[in-house]
């Protein structure tokens, strides 16, 4: 019995993936748990369908966040930040403050994505950071803490 996987199933399949499986499997727990559809051809011709046009969607968003990620390659963000006389920060630069200078430079990424290469920022001096924009695509860019 051919199904199409609605949900990431263990041990069988991902999502959006046609599998075998044995008939009363399928019957008894896959499709009344909604983890499954039954593959007829109509829904293996509108499953096609659908994985055409999402493939074309991901190929736009994979080129539009190519582009972003070119643009951040080539910034370098200044933060100040209070400071000793020895150049100890009091504190600490984390993501949430990288990812609001990156804010007001206008780009808009989510702290949860930023990746600070060094494990801890708690000295004035230059830094590299890891941004991931999209499935695949990574941005490095230089931010340089500086002292109030």
């Amino acid at each position: 019995m051919d199904v199409i996987l609605k949900k990431t199933v263990d041990n069988l399949g991902f999502k959006d993936e046609m599998v075998t499986v044995k008939p009363g499997f399928g019957r008894n727990f896959l499709i009344p748990q909604g983890y499954a559809i039954l593959a007829t051809a109509s829904e293996k011709k509108s499953h096609a369908e659908m994985l055409k046009q999402r493939a074309h969607k991901e190929s736009k968003m994979l080129a539009e966040a190519e582009g972003l990620a070119a643009k951040i390659n080539e910034l370098s963000i200044k933060i100040a930040t209070k400071a000793g006389e020895n150049g100890k920060i009091f504190g600490s630069v984390n993501t949430l403050q990288i990812a609001e200078a990156l804010k007001t430079a206008g780009f808009d990424i989510d702290r949860k994505a930023l990746k600070i290469k060094d494990d801890m920022i708690k000295e004035v001096g230059t830094y590299d950071v890891d941004a991931k924009i999209a499935k695949g695509v990574m941005a490095s860019f230089k931010i340089e803490v500086v002292g109030e």
